[in-house]
């Protein structure tokens, strides 16, 4: 990148950060750092799930469904989303968690970008 334009495809882009193509986490002087979002490529086979909630979420999120049957999962509710283009945003401190109920691929967006909530 040279340019300042980045070309890249979201499947091996995406296998560098788990999944993530863009925020904080990408070094200094690439076009993809970012502190004011975070954009994610997720692959996901039928049964995947989130290893454990994530709880105090400093930031807001959108997800949006590609293709598959994703639930993201609420303290109070789980929201299906099952037909291309179905989408869920939720807001700062909201817990939540995820499991693919088919072969999945969604994408993420976080605002902003922080470190933090990684799971090992």
């Amino acid at each position: 990148m040279t340019d300042g334009i980045y070309v890249g495809n979201a499947d091996p882009d995406a296998l560098a950060d788990r999944g993530w193509l863009l925020g904080h986490f990408k070094p200094e002087g690439d076009l993809r750092h970012s502190t004011d979002v975070e954009i994610k490529w997720g692959r996901h086979p039928k049964g995947d799930r989130r290893a454990q909630w994530v709880r105090g979420e400093d930031r807001t999120a959108l997800l949006v469904l590609i293709s598959g049957c994703f639930h993201m999962e609420f303290p109070e509710r789980t929201v299906v989303l099952d037909k291309q283009g179905d989408y869920v945003v939720w807001a700062r401190g909201v817990d939540h968690s995820w499991v693919a109920a088919e072969e999945s691929v969604v994408l993420t967006v976080r605002w902003p970008s922080i470190p933090g909530y990684a799971v090992p």
